[in-house]
């Protein structure tokens, strides 16, 4: 079936996958170990392949698992990449290096977490700690009906969570929650109060990586918002005029594949803080920049928000019933990643037009 041999049942196969493919294309693979074991006491690791002149001008950044369980879609797509003959001649023949970063959150993926080890969102994470974090008063006043004592919630925590929903709005209730915060370490799409070893160990691979490029792209792989299967272009970058420009003349094609932006209203995602693309402008301040998160589709969000949820409210309480751990694990596994060959082949077909439009692009004078 379409995908198969792609995409995998677990980080330890889908790791496993991702080194035979990148041995089998001629790659190094420099792999960066994580101080975790895996579910099932593998190893973790930030695995990093790059293909083409270590000097070249122009360079691709291809990365997977952000968000942990989010790997199993973006190292499906990088597998199939690098098996992909007439992918990589198409990169070659337009001097364009490719850095497959796979697994930038290997616990989060091994674990079936969105989050790291440190129970953090890697895509809030990038900010100077050093100064004020943003705010979150609607988390706040959230944070308690998220996490009852007891799971599944009671019909009096469902009915004040829906009052909140019901007096502020489904997209306010998606904002307060998925924006980003700092008070709660235990909580949702919590940002941390100092880098993650992902944060680091990314910053580390792009300097060695990126430093002697002058026009660097990006796409990192998602999933979790959107209409099942298809795949939204969400400009990946700061609030410029230019640089949005320059990403919807690269991945738009003509409006067909439309790319939308938090700045505008115009995505899905809500306006987020921390955000990882910010690690480029930090850490290869010498190139050209144009980035998007290529966002996939699973279940409907409110679906989605609350297989979070309860995955959460599992971390919070290890001496939940076996049954019940094992229960939530799925149910967070499928609100991420859709396990059927028509998805997979969906999933397979966007990426690979969003990455030679990216080498057109890098490649255009």
């Amino acid at each position: 079936m379409p995908g198969d041999d792609y995409f995998s049942g677990s980080y330890a196969q889908a790791r496993q996958r991702f080194l035979e493919a990148a041995g089998s294309a001629g790659l190094l693979v420099e792999s960066k170990r994580h101080p975790e074991a895996g579910r099932d006491g593998e190893e973790l690791a930030m695995d990093v392949a790059r293909e083409g002149d270590p000097s070249a001008s122009r360079l691709l950044i291809l990365s997977s698992a952000c968000h942990g369980v989010e790997g199993y879609c973006g190292s499906g797509v990088q597998v199939a990449a690098l098996r992909d003959a007439a992918w990589r001649d198409h990169a070659r023949r337009h001097d364009v290096a490719v850095l497959y970063i796979h697994a930038l959150n290997p616990y989060g993926f091994s674990h079936i977490r969105r989050t790291t080890h440190e129970n953090v969102d890697l895509n809030r994470n990038f900010h100077d700690f050093l100064r004020p974090l943003p705010p979150n008063p609607g988390y706040r006043a959230l944070h308690p009906l998220l996490f009852p004592d007891q799971w599944p919630p009671d019909a009096a925590n469902e009915r004040a969570l829906a009052q909140w929903v019901g007096q502020h709005g489904e997209p306010a209730y998606q904002a307060a929650i998925s924006s980003g915060q700092y008070e709660f370490p235990e909580g949702m799409y919590f940002g941390g109060q100092a880098p993650t070893w992902s944060n680091r160990t990314l910053r580390e691979v792009l300097r060695t990586h990126g430093r002697r490029a002058g026009r660097i792209a990006w796409i990192d792989f998602h999933t979790g918002l959107g209409p099942s299967g298809l795949g939204e272009r969400i400009f990946a970058g700061p609030d410029d005029i230019t640089q949005v420009a320059r990403a919807r003349g690269w991945w738009a094609g003509g409006g067909r594949t439309p790319v939308t932006s938090i700045y505008d209203g115009s995505s899905t995602s809500a306006r987020l803080t921390g955000m990882m693309w910010s690690s480029i402008l930090d850490e290869c301040p010498q190139a050209e920049y144009t980035g998007i998160a290529l966002e996939y589709g699973t279940q409907p969000l409110m679906q989605v928000l609350d297989a979070l949820r309860a995955e959460h409210w599992l971390h919070q309480h290890p001496e939940a019933p076996r049954e019940q751990a094992q229960a939530i694990k799925q149910q967070m596994l499928a609100a991420f990643y859709t396990d059927t060959p028509e998805w997979k082949q969906r999933i397979l077909e966007q990426a690979q037009e969003a990455m030679r439009q990216a080498v057109d692009g890098l490649a255009a004078v």
